[in-house]
């Protein structure tokens, strides 16, 4: 029987069967994404409450519900209310003035924003650390969608171009963002995920010009636990950028490998040598994207796709933990 050349095509189906197959795996690095992501939510479960209650000091009930009557009685003049999920806290250390020092020296000062596209920074606004910890938040939905939420992963250490901005602009239209007010959360353009993630975390606050005017003092304590949940958001950034890292690699290498064979056989041995089950029919038969559209489960689960649509977070990632759990046991 002749040998089937290699080509571009087989290349591409090869390598993308292959990514697909990385991604399900259960990886050291996969796994502490996962945690990472679980320890977000636990950190917020304990960062809210903290700041409804040292917000709930500075700006007391009575006094919202207050403000709230003269605008509803004076109009706009008096409408000094808003929501907001943005703060700057800070508190003053307990220690003695070294030489040199000041008595501001001592007072500790941060900006904290519970948003989705919240800055993770140091910066308040400008750097991208609250699109990084949104992608990989959000990564499934995301992928579900066709978009690519590792996008800053594998662009790392590479300069701005069409192709970053392409997907980055994808992407804040799926998750529903278009920017933040640099003044309060009343002004925010934001729809989808990213309205229905933001609106757990909104605060009354008395004044409406920028949060720097309004830095609220706190414990040191409090602050501590307004920096853990910056901590563990970072964590997710970097525990993203290290596991579609160990893949793009894992990508090079095939890439590598897949250029040099001259039979599709040769493709076809190094993925069972990888433990992943394909033949050459099967490549033949397949779209370019490497996945056999027409089989019965792919087919049964797109179709399923196709309906009730209207899902919580959770609910997508247990059937796509499902669905991959299925793949492998046929694999």
């Amino acid at each position: 029987m002749q040998k089937i050349r290699m080509n571009t095509e087989f290349r591409n189906k090869i390598l993308n069967r292959y990514v697909d197959s990385a991604e399900k795996e259960n990886t050291q690095e996969k796994e502490g994404f996962l945690r990472a992501r679980e320890d977000v939510d636990k950190a917020y479960a304990v960062a809210f409450p903290m700041a409804q209650q040292v917000l709930s000091r500075h700006f007391p009930k009575e006094d919202v519900e207050t403000c709230r009557g003269l605008k509803k009685k004076y109009g706009s003049p008096l409408d000094v209310v808003a929501k907001d999920k943005c703060f700057h806290f800070a508190y003053v250390e307990n220690r003695p003035l070294e030489e040199d020092e000041s008595e501001s020296d001592l007072k500790q000062t941060e900006h904290f924003d519970f948003g989705l596209f919240g800055n993770v920074g140091e910066g308040r606004y400008d750097d991208r650390t609250g699109e990084q910890f949104a992608y990989a938040y959000y990564r499934e939905d995301l992928k579900a969608n066709g978009n690519n939420p590792d996008i800053f992963p594998q662009m790392k250490d590479k300069e701005d171009n069409p192709h970053l901005t392409k997907h980055r602009d994808e992407n804040k239209k799926f998750l529903g963002y278009s920017g933040y007010s640099r003044y309060n959360s009343d002004d925010d353009s934001t729809n989808g995920l990213t309205k229905q993630f933001d609106s757990q975390w909104y605060l009354d606050i008395i004044g409406t010009s920028h949060c720097r005017s309004r830095t609220m003092t706190c414990q040191k304590d409090e602050f501590m636990i307004f920096t853990l949940l910056k901590q563990a958001k970072s964590n997710l950034i970097t525990c993203h950028e290290k596991w579609i890292a160990s893949i793009e690699k894992q990508k090079d290498a095939m890439k590598t490998g897949l250029k040099a064979y001259r039979y599709l056989s040769e493709g076809v041995e190094l993925m069972k040598e990888l433990n992943i089950d394909i033949d050459e029919a099967e490549l033949v038969r397949t779209n370019s994207t490497g996945l056999t559209i027409y089989n019965p489960v792919n087919l049964a689960q797109m179709i399923k796709g196709m309906k009730n649509t209207t899902q919580t977070r959770e609910q997508k990632i247990a059937e796509r933990l499902l669905y991959e759990k299925k793949e492998q046991a046929t694999n």
